[in-house]
């Protein structure tokens, strides 16, 4: 059954959503970017009844200033006291916890990874975003990751159409040559202040188990393949390109959930 509740983060009223059961090992979804607790088009909402469904009570909650709840967003990086005090609104909602596993996606799974130590027993780490802000606000725009740039070019030398497009001068030659020197240009270490280095520190000295998931053709689990390393962190992939594993996504998304719970 689902309940909706609030609880107090700093003096500002949040919302949150429950999905209850029986089970003593509990979900916590943090979501991702400024997406509302259901997520992109319901995900959470529909990941939670189903592992609801399969015996582990799930907590989902608006950060400030996101959806239902009250204060200034300040962000994944602010988010903190909002993880914290989901934490405790959960154990209070669901005494019967004994251990509790947070999932995010994109910049809540890297929420996840700044803000430790955090009271968890595990971390589920999806499509971890590695992007710097001030990278993402600069005038010109951003390269994608090296390995799809490598991904479309191969995919395009296999299509007849694709040269024959190039014989014919259909094929804007300046973006070919861009895109074909980002290939070999090598990648410049993350500086130490980067949202990178900081992730790397943080999955370096991780006190509590986790397992990163990627979709493989997901623009933004690759630009972590390449710039972070994961050490001793499981990770699982997915051929898919989906970064909130939608449609038949899910099933994927969820079996590996529910593995860790039980």
């Amino acid at each position: 059954m689902r309940h909706q509740l609030s609880f107090d983060c700093e003096g500002a009223a949040l919302a949150a959503t429950l999905d209850a059961a029986p089970g003593s090992a509990g979900l916590l979804i943090v979501s991702g970017g400024n997406e509302i607790r259901s997520g992109a088009h319901r995900g959470m909402a529909m990941l939670a009844q189903r592992v609801a469904a399969a015996g582990h009570p799930v907590f989902r909650f608006d950060r400030r200033g996101v959806g239902d709840s009250e204060g200034d967003n300040g962000g994944f990086e602010a988010s903190r006291a909002d993880i914290m005090a989901a934490i405790a609104a959960f154990r209070a909602a669901a005494p019967q916890l004994a251990r509790i596993t947070a999932f995010g996606n994109c910049d809540a799974a890297s929420a996840l990874l700044l803000h430790q130590p955090l009271p968890l027993d595990a971390l589920i780490l999806a499509n971890p975003w590695t992007y710097d802000a001030a990278a993402a606000e600069e005038d010109a725009p951003a390269l994608p990751p090296a390995a799809a740039i490598r991904a479309r070019y191969l995919a395009r030398l296999k299509d007849p159409k694709s040269l024959l497009r190039l014989l014919r001068g259909d094929i804007d030659l300046a973006k070919l040559t861009r895109g074909l020197a980002a290939l070999g240009r090598r990648k410049a270490p993350a500086a130490p202040e980067s949202l990178a280095a900081r992730l790397d520190a943080a999955m370096a000295s991780l006190a509590c188990p986790a397992t990163i998931l990627l979709a493989t053709g997901d623009r933004t689990a690759q630009a972590f393949v390449e710039s972070c390393r994961s050490g001793t962190i499981p990770v699982e992939r997915l051929d898919s390109p989906s970064h909130s594993f939608a449609g038949a996504d899910a099933d994927w998304l969820a079996a590996r959930i529910l593995e860790r719970l039980a």
